[in-house]
């Protein structure tokens, strides 16, 4: 005997993976409306738009994943029918070296550009942290000077205020990985068999916003336990060292840490333990630099500021490196109030297109998260504020070849003039669920013409939101049907100009409503 199937056990269960969302139109419109708001600035500034494919070969990636070593974790990753390995892309820098070393006899340098697009990490999602998510980065490549730091300040600075973000509420913050690659040398860990060590390290310090010194503290040390009960391994440094690192975290100024006018010896009690090195005054020397630029532009530290906690977790920095922090309070997801923090930031990366080259091609650059910021911007009430009238609806009376051309061609006539509308592609036969449908899409108006419409070149144009207003005030069906509320009669020639009356016309009521 055949044995059906259960329907049931057929069925397949409707499930987003873990770490990944479906955007809405309001979402996506308020994406597209803050990305031109940042690529109108990247354009001033002189920068060109590239794109770059969201695969890449998997070694081209290298080993520069935020949150760990290993060049195969922390991605997706396929196998190509020739058996080498692909992976998603994790951020938009490194696929631009690659971009930058593959045609870098064509292109012109300073070779100046941004891009927008997706990128994907394969990690544990939680609160706030997906799995996809979009950045929108801008970069120059072949400019070793650090007049191209100072300036991607200015241009961050810049953007923060062209998407309405006034000043105070924002700051750029600006250190140098010389100056922390000099105090991870000074407490003994130089030289390629500490590059892991020193990568914890960095990866610790970059946490000082989330987990505060003390956090920090364990991460430098044994290790810490998150509250999950997860354990981290920490980098395993003695007391003085790490006396030392959060000297650095907790300042709010360089010039609290050192004194450079009496040839930079130390102020700070850990880090007067160890001797000055060239990594940390070349460091300094550029931060000095970069502050005098910034501040004959007109940058005060107000809007762009040396500090000296700024770290940033990847290791492929080698100078500057700088944070676009929001600085207006918001409740996160356990009910605290905090700072917003970080929606963006870079640095220099000298080496990255060298592993494809050979040869030295300096680069700097930063990265906007693009959804932590419109989040922010949605919190400032400075996104999704503009206004997208659902479409008029042009409703069927007549499922015939001759009535739904009819029906097609007054759509048509309305999009030629620049109205949104659409033609109803339900079940015309049961009109009142057309109406029903026109109310669910929030449309504002309905175009009904059966057959004596049609027989007197007339169509009726029913204004659906005066109409759920006037529902409200009248009591019974009899005077319903004898006020015929918000609904007129034009000739089917004179369509266009109505539509476009009436929607002004509630445009006006909303405008009213919104003033008073």
């Amino acid at each position: 005997m055949i044995r059906m199937a259960n329907p049931k056990t057929q069925k397949l269960k409707a499930r987003l993976p873990r770490g990944f969302v479906d955007r809405s139109a309001s979402d996506i419109r308020a994406t597209e409306e803050m990305v031109a708001r940042i690529r109108a600035v990247y354009e001033l500034y002189g920068f060109d738009p590239v794109e770059t494919p969201m695969f890449e070969y998997t070694d081209c990636l290298g080993k520069f994943l935020p949150d760990t070593d290993r060049p195969n974790a922390g991605v997706f990753s396929v196998q190509d029918d020739d058996e080498q390995w692909m992976s998603l892309r994790y951020d938009l820098t490194a696929p631009l070296a690659r971009h930058v070393a593959e045609h870098i006899n064509d292109i012109q340098l300073p070779f100046r550009s941004y891009r927008a697009g997706w990128v994907f990490r394969n990690e544990k999602p939680g609160p706030g942290r997906f799995r996809q998510f979009m950045q929108f980065d801008a970069d120059t490549v072949g400019a070793p000077g650090v007049q191209a730091d100072a300036e991607m300040c200015m241009m961050m600075a810049d953007t923060m205020e062209a998407l309405g973000i006034q000043r105070g509420d924002y700051l750029i913050r600006v250190n140098n990985r010389k100056v922390l690659d000099g105090v991870l040398e000074a407490i003994g860990l130089a030289g390629d068999d500490n590059g892991e060590r020193r990568l914890t390290v960095l990866r610790a310090m970059d946490k000082h916003d989330k987990f505060g010194s003390e956090g920090v503290r364990l991460l430098l040390g044994e290790g810490r336990k998150d509250e999950s009960g997860d354990f981290t391994k920490g980098a395993g440094l003695s007391e003085t060292a790490i006396e030392a690192i959060l000297e650095i975290l907790d300042a709010s100024a360089i010039d609290d840490l050192i004194d450079y006018s009496n040839d930079f010896t130390f102020k700070t009690a850990a880090l007067s333990k160890f001797a000055i090195n060239q990594h940390f005054q070349e460091g300094f020397a550029e931060l000095k630099l970069i502050s005098d630029l910034v501040k004959a532009s007109g940058y005060m530290s107000d809007r762009i500021s040396i500090d000296p906690s700024v770290v940033r977790g990847l290791e492929y920095y080698t100078g500057p490196v700088y944070e676009a922090e929001l600085l207006f309070d918001v409740t996160n997801e356990k009910g605290e109030v905090v700072q917003f923090g970080s929606v963006g930031g870079g640095g220099r990366y000298d080496g990255l297109v060298k592993r494809f080259t050979g040869r030295d091609v300096p680069a700097t650059g930063f990265s906007i998260g693009v959804s932590r910021l419109m989040t922010a911007l949605k919190n400032l009430g400075k996104l999704g504020q503009e206004e997208v009238l659902e479409p008029v609806l042009v409703t069927v009376m007549d499922g015939d070849g001759e009535a739904l051309a009819r029906y097609q061609q007054m759509t048509q006539t309305l999009r030629a003039a620049g109205i949104r509308a659409e033609m109803y592609q339900g079940n015309w036969k049961k009109f009142g669920n057309q109406l029903k449908y026109a109310d669910k899409r929030g449309c504002p108006l309905a175009i009904i013409q059966g057959s004596d419409e049609r027989a007197a070149g007339e169509v009726q144009i029913k204004d659906l939101i005066e109409g759920k207003r006037l529902a409200g005030e009248i009591a019974d069906n009899v005077t319903w049907r004898e006020s015929r509320p918000a609904q007129v009669t034009v000739a089917e020639a004179d369509l266009v100009d109505a539509v476009g009356r009436l929607l002004e016309s509630q445009a006006e009521d909303r405008r009213r409503q919104i003033e008073g």
